[in-house]
């Protein structure tokens, strides 16, 4: 089951802690992956430990995000460099939080240009090359905030309530060709960054989630396996909400 044998996959935003964990589930099926970027470094070392740990021939291809050119370029380099493209991974996400009435123009500027501008041209230029297969999977990372929002993130919650928009709409566009259009949503994730947070703030974290504790990098990579698996070929336009619980949406 959830056997991606012979698949090809972009993975973006691919060292970090959801993105490692996506880029190991999808490898662990038999996925080639394209890791993605932007610390070339960091990357390659990623690449180098996925490959040993997990085998295969996976390689790394630097993207700055924030840059409309750079993005354009990211998919036919992945097509170039690994013959074709079955699954496209939207993960790459920033945050510049702030209230409202603080908040910047260019706090709001950069989270737009990243978390849905950036997906809009990958979506836009993966959906050439599935067409011309008649088949695809393109998985985008949301969040459970883009849902019920969060006071502090009004850019990023947009940002991911966008993200489920234009899923739908490209699902809709995109599903007679064989091409599925789906979003994962994590809640609270633990990660290097919710390790470092004090024992009181993860225990107030934890006491949202009707599950108790914070959910990990697997979950959202074993949702990502299945929407990328033939097993999920009748769902589209649809997300996962992998939350514990805290946000049950109907």
């Amino acid at each position: 089951m959830f056997d991606l044998t012979g698949k090809t996959a972009l993975v973006t935003g691919a060292s970090g802690g959801i993105g490692s964990a996506i880029a190991y589930a999808l490898a662990k099926q038999g996925a080639r992956l394209a890791l993605s970027g932007s610390n070339g470094d960091k990357l390659r070392i990623f690449r180098e430990q996925l490959n040993d740990e997990i085998g295969g021939d996976h390689v790394e291809i630097t993207c700055n995000l924030s840059d409309a050119d750079d993005v354009e370029k990211l998919v036919p380099a992945t097509v170039d460099t690994l013959g074709k493209m079955d699954i496209l991974v939207n993960n790459a996400g920033i945050t510049r939080d702030n209230l409202a009435m603080r908040m910047k123009d260019d706090e709001w500027d950069q989270v737009m240009k990243v978390n849905l501008e950036a997906a809009f041209r990958l979506m836009r230029a993966s959906a050439r090359p599935m067409m011309k297969a008649r088949g695809g999977r393109i998985i985008t990372i949301t969040s459970v905030v883009g849902t019920t929002g969060n006071p502090g993130q009004m850019n990023y919650a947009a940002a991911k309530a966008g993200l489920v928009g234009m899923s739908k709409s490209l699902g809709q566009e995109l599903a007679s060709r064989g091409i599925t259009v789906n979003c994962v949503a994590p809640g609270f994730i633990r990660t290097a960054m919710t390790d470092e947070l004090p024992d009181a703030q993860k225990e107030a974290l934890n006491a949202k989630i009707p599950m108790g504790r914070m959910g990990e990098g697997d979950d959202i990579g074993a949702a990502v396996a299945y929407l990328a698996s033939d097993e999920a070929a009748y769902m589209t336009g649809q997300t996962l909400h992998v939350n514990g619980g805290m946000a049950m949406m109907g």
